[in-house]
């Protein structure tokens, strides 16, 4: 499946694939985000994925806002690493709660479970507790690898990622969900396209013309699993 270039040829014939930018539009992989902030990105690899990210997370620190970044504990160093060699003192970073790095397990599967409604105030938490606003907004990175291992995480993951829309909806912050793509099956690759409303394939940021809104989506994918069960 060719994901890339269905997406292109989409774009130009999707109802509704131009949203409002914002006068706090942020530039991001060749393009801005405006008043759509949660964004899905396909990578192959990490080089590629810290070639998109990096200079999205630079300019982040020189604009003051904060930093999360939940990532694959196994790969926690090497992340640190890439940002020390983006000349992001992380150290330093840290002492002044600009950034915090967790690790998807302790955030997304506490007690090896994955509970919808204790992420969404997680997040909720993420947005609302900026210390007294000392930070504008923040700049969330997630890794979302981890659900590859159980198809009821993937299950779960997904209707998660619909719900959250309307969480974002209400805060400036932006959400990068990272995707490795060999990890997932292409029904879940569409699924979880249609779950965000920007995205990034190839490296480049556009409007994502297979978005489906929280409520239909949510109907959608209920009454799928309704008629499996």
């Amino acid at each position: 499946m060719d994901i890339t270039g269905e997406l292109f040829h989409a774009k130009d014939q999707a109802e509704g694939s131009t949203a409002k930018t914002s006068a706090g539009s942020i530039p991001f992989a060749g393009s801005e985000l405006g008043e759509w902030r949660h964004v899905c990105a396909f990578f192959n690899s990490d080089d590629e994925e810290y070639n998109v990210l990096l200079p999205f997370i630079r300019d982040g620190f020189a604009c003051g806002d904060k930093a999360v970044h939940i990532v694959n504990q196994s790969q926690r160093e090497n992340h640190l690493q890439r940002l020390s060699e983006a000349g992001i003192e992380f150290g330093q970073a840290q002492r002044c709660g600009q950034i915090e790095v967790r690790s998807n397990t302790e955030t997304y599967l506490l007690d090896g479970q994955f509970d919808q409604d204790r992420m969404l105030g997680v997040f909720e938490q993420m947005v609302s507790g900026r210390e007294s606003e000392k930070f504008p907004r923040s700049r969330i990175v997630c890794q979302m690898d981890w659900a590859a291992a159980s198809e009821r995480h993937v299950e779960e993951l997904i209707e998660f990622e619909s719900r959250v829309n309307d969480l974002w909806q209400r805060h400036p912050d932006v959400v990068i969900c990272t995707y490795r793509l060999g990890k997932f099956s292409g029904d879940t690759v569409i699924d979880i396209m249609r779950t965000h409303p920007m995205i990034i394939i190839g490296g480049i940021l556009q409007h994502n013309p297979f978005y489906v809104p929280s409520e239909e989506f949510l109907h959608e994918i209920r009454e799928r699993r309704s008629l499996r069960n």
